[in-house]
């Protein structure tokens, strides 16, 4: 019998041609399969390392966020290149509008708890923990309209193992980092670009830890891009094989919490009353 015909090749998708001829840009786009909650980023995991010599991950925490977050989305697009994006549910159900933004553009949106409550905090209960996971996640699916990616980053790198275990078991991918830019204690956009820089040149290539949240992350980015360019640095775009496969038990606790404007149940004549014809 005849053989059954190969698998046909997965497509290449070609990127759309940059407007900026000096644009970062992306070198090329990984696909990573979450199955078993796999762990990115040397803080914490040595086994998966993706990255070559010279090639880095942009990754953003605490979004979206008015003003910070717009402004490094329009230098990321300037440059054209893209980034990993870990929003806190809370701030996902605030601002749905930026966060749309961000998947518009074409960044890989993860999620980072509801609450960015310290998961090692030893007062939570393994519930409160599991709930402030799912929470962050089905706050980010209800501000996109859309499954974010299965990709999360605990708040402060702290990494309580049984939810390590559980993130596994849900088949969502860790996120560590192997460079910290500190950009939340800098008190210049000079000393973020400066910390990265810095580390970047002694470990060669890393995944960067950024937040979207804080102004000067805003105001140091694009210099940071120039110097990426300038010191022969590749950004690598990361994508999630599989959707996120949010709980339905969680998206309905988002969406009973969130504060939106209600239809008027009052009688019609007690809202609009004739008082002359």
């Amino acid at each position: 019998p005849a053989a059954a015909p190969a698998p046909a090749p997965a497509p290449v998708v070609a990127m759309p041609k940059c407007a900026n001829p000096d644009g970062l840009g992306i070198s090329r786009t990984v696909v990573v399969d979450t199955t078993g909650g796999p762990g990115f980023g040397f803080e914490h995991f040595k086994q998966l390392d993706f990255l070559r010599d010279k090639e880095v991950v942009l990754t953003f925490d605490d979004g979206p966020w008015p003003v910070n977050t717009p402004s490094v989305l329009k230098t990321l697009a300037d440059e054209c290149t893209k980034a990993i994006f870990f929003p806190i549910g809370k701030h996902a159900t605030y601002y749905p509008e930026i966060l749309k933004h961000v998947a518009a553009e074409g960044h890989t949106v993860g999620a980072h708890t509801w609450s960015h409550a310290n998961l090692n905090n030893k007062k939570l209960t393994e519930a409160q923990q599991k709930e402030e996971i799912e929470k962050g996640f089905s706050a980010v699916k209800w501000a996109l309209g859309a499954a974010p990616s299965p990709l999360f980053r605990f708040p402060a790198l702290q990494h309580p193992p049984a939810m390590v275990t559980y993130l596994g078991e849900r088949n969502i991918s860790i996120w560590s980092c192997d460079l910290d830019s500190f950009d939340f204690k800098a008190s210049t956009a000079q000393k973020i670009v400066d910390t990265v820089m810095t580390k970047l040149d002694k470990f060669g290539k890393g995944i960067v830890l950024m937040h979207d949240f804080q102004k000067h992350t805003a105001e140091a980015l694009p210099e940071l891009m120039k110097r990426l360019k300038a010191g022969g640095y590749k950004v690598v775009q990361v994508k999630a094989k599989a959707p996120m496969q949010t709980i339905a038990q969680y998206d309905e606790e988002v969406v009973k919490g969130l504060k939106l404007p209600t239809v008027s149940s009052r009688p019609l004549n007690s809202v609009v009353q004739t008082i002359s014809e």
